[in-house]
């Protein structure tokens, strides 16, 4: 086979069999709901890439590492789910960066967040001021969750750690 049709078999085989795995090891596979996932994600595409373009990768050692990545995972979130404590041991905690419309700037400071940084999530999820927002928190995923609530209603959200 000539050079140029590795990297063209080589995605032919990976894809399929990576859509197979992700349909096995169910729909968390990319959820981003916790950091070791973000992890496989990354990795699942670094695998994918390395065993896609560098020639001396064989087609058969990435599957093997993409299995390996997503047995990893499910049984972490088996551990995650089944043992108790055990998300604590394994995830980062959130991080409450505004409540009642007032930053904390100890918190801002510990997760390296800048009030630029927040005034851009408060204003995507539409939010005019700092007023608007009832609770901001860094998930352990990293994601931003902002939370409104009517003047009349407490936001009674509750964030591990918190």
């Amino acid at each position: 086979m000539p050079d140029w049709a590795t990297p063209f078999l080589d995605a032919a085989i990976l894809l399929p069999a990576l859509i197979a795995i992700v349909r096995l090891a169910g729909l968390r596979s990319f959820a981003k709901m916790s950091a070791h996932d973000f992890v496989v994600t990354v990795a699942t595409g670094s695998v994918v890439a390395a065993t896609v373009l560098n020639a001396g990768t064989a087609w058969w050692q990435g599957l093997l590492a993409l299995v390996a990545l997503f047995l990893a995972q499910v049984a972490v979130g088996a551990v995650r789910a089944w043992v108790p404590n055990a998300q604590r041991w394994i995830d980062n905690e959130p991080v409450v960066l505004m409540r009642a419309g007032v930053p904390d700037a100890d918190a801002l400071r510990a997760a390296r967040v800048s009030e630029d940084d927040l005034r851009q999530k408060l204003r995507q999820a539409g939010c005019a001021s700092y007023g608007d927002a009832a609770l901001v928190v860094l998930e352990t995923t990293g994601d931003v969750s902002v939370l409104t609530a009517a003047p009349d209603r407490e936001v009674t959200a509750e964030v591990r750690g918190a």
